[in-house]
């Protein structure tokens, strides 16, 4: 079993700063890509930012300058920094990972359970 919980979420006024975190855990061999997604209501989830484990990090136009991933390989976890947050950026986001599994060593796709991010003064 794999598991991703993620933490960091709640209530910050415009041009506050959150940071995210998302720790995985469980039969892991290796871990490949982490990357954040956001969804807001009505509307569908979307990347936000993207680590591979070769370092390459990608984001959305949205972020770029503001938003920063970050990775623990030691510790299995991926951090999302925010900053300079805007009333837009309310959504619940999620963390994702591509683990290879000890035992079957199968590559899956990963999800957590989601924290709210909430923008508001």
């Amino acid at each position: 079993q794999v598991q991703l919980a993620e933490s960091g979420g709640g209530l910050v006024q415009p041009g506050g700063s959150l940071k995210l975190s998302c720790a995985a855990s469980g039969s892991i061999f290796r871990i490949n890509s982490m990357a954040w997604y956001r969804q807001a209501p009505g509307k569908e989830r979307e990347l936000v930012a993207a680590d591979t484990r070769g370092g390459s990090r990608n984001y959305a136009d949205s972020v770029k300058g503001r938003f920063t991933i970050s990775r623990d390989n030691a510790k299995n976890t991926v951090y999302l920094q925010m900053n300079s947050l805007k009333p837009e950026d309310t959504a619940v986001y999620y963390c994702n990972a591509a683990i290879l599994r000890f035992g079957d060593y199968k590559l899956d796709d990963y999800w957590g359970q989601g924290t709210q991010v909430t923008v508001s003064s």
